[in-house]
């Protein structure tokens, strides 16, 4: 059974789906340009995490070897002349203040690679907000696209709710809320 409208009852259906279609898509224009910027502090946090968690790695292999080349020195200090024996305790000295130096330098490391971990980890929370807004508003714009040629009201109303799903979710990465669903964002990984 085909539904018969008037001219004016679809031409103001088609201006709805118009103004909707302009609204979401600068909406989309304005979330797609904080997403990139989002993703590009992901990459930069990436990044100096795992350059951080490198030279804390490097600093704990020095750090080793230091301690192995103290021990060495302290073990061949028993069986040698008073000089060599002066020199090999110099150089421990020296590697205490090495090891002394590694020990606080590594944990200051090891923290401070966690926290751009952590940077990361808040910014992908951002962006599968920003992901879902905007699986959700191109589902939003391919039903209104349906529904001009339809004139379905019903798919008009379903396309404003799939819409406002996606507006939600945009602005809660706009704003920083605290809005996720965890079990999408798992389904859809």
């Amino acid at each position: 059974m085909e539904t018969t409208e008037t001219p004016a009852l679809g031409d103001r259906l088609n201006n709805l789906v118009a103004v909707t279609v302009a609204l979401l898509s600068v909406f989309m224009a304005i979330t797609k340009v904080k997403d990139d910027n989002i993703c590009q502090a992901m990459l930069q946090a990436k990044s100096d995490s795992v350059d951080t968690w490198n030279e804390y790695q490097s600093k704990r292999l020095k750090h080793h070897l230091v301690e192995t080349a103290r021990d060495q020195a302290d073990a061949l200090s028993l069986g040698v002349s008073a000089e060599a024996a002066a020199r090999l305790r110099e150089q421990m000295r020296t590697d205490d203040l090495e090891i002394k130096k590694y020990e606080v330098e590594e944990p200051q490391l090891s923290a401070k690679a966690r926290r751009f971990e952590e940077t990361y980890d808040a910014l992908n929370y951002r962006d599968d907000q920003f992901d879902l807004s905007d699986a959700a508003l191109s589902i939003s714009l391919g039903l209104l696209a349906v529904t001009a040629l339809t004139r379905k009201r019903w798919l008009l109303v379903f396309s404003w709710s799939v819409g406002g799903l996606g507006a939600l979710m945009g602005l809660a990465g706009l704003l920083g809320l605290h809005l996720h669903p965890d079990w999408l964002t798992k389904l859809l990984s």
